[in-house]
């Protein structure tokens, strides 16, 4: 086992993590849960880019687009607000 292969796990923490966050009623833990999910994204693309796993980096592409996309629906102002 490489250390690509080990990416996957702090990778899937990392989205369940951010989808636990996600769906919390508050504020605060919703924001946390956005900034997690976008680390999720972003070690699933470090893991896919070398693994050549194209389909997985593009999902990752898509569901952060719709992530910021439904942040800012939801809350205009919170990507510029301090946590």
């Amino acid at each position: 086992m490489n250390w690509l292969d080990l990416l996957q796990w702090p990778a899937a923490i990392l989205t369940v993590a951010g989808a636990w966050f996600v769906g919390s009623k508050r504020a605060g833990r919703r924001r946390l849960g956005f900034w997690v999910y976008l680390s999720s994204n972003l070690a699933w693309v470090a893991w896919g880019v070398p693994a050549a796993a194209y389909a997985v980096v593009a999902l990752q592409v898509f569901l952060a687009a719709l992530n910021v996309r439904g942040m800012v629906k939801a809350d205009p102002d919170a990507l510029s607000r301090e946590t």
